[in-house]
């Protein structure tokens, strides 16, 4: 099932992306750090939402208290 994720608080705007069978696939980030963004779209590609949101949540960039990776995070626990 595809998602779309406007984020809060980081310089991406929205994430979309799609679950099948608890497992991630097909991530993009509009807006943000574009080579950063797309390496964490491929590293977590295939893996299970779960398993992606323990890795992810929490991380922060700079004082924002959040961040993209962590910002995706939350965007898989809420369809979970």
């Amino acid at each position: 099932m595809h998602h779309t994720y406007q984020t809060k608080g980081t310089c991406s705007r929205s994430i979309d992306f799609d679950i099948e069978d608890g497992i991630v696939k097909n991530v993009s980030f509009t807006g943000g750090c574009n080579g950063n963004l797309k390496g964490i779209a491929r590293l977590v590609e295939g893996k299970s939402a779960k398993e992606v949101s323990a890795l992810l949540k929490g991380v922060e960039c700079g004082m924002k208290g959040t961040s993209c990776p962590d910002q995706l995070a939350r965007a898989l626990e809420e369809v979970q």
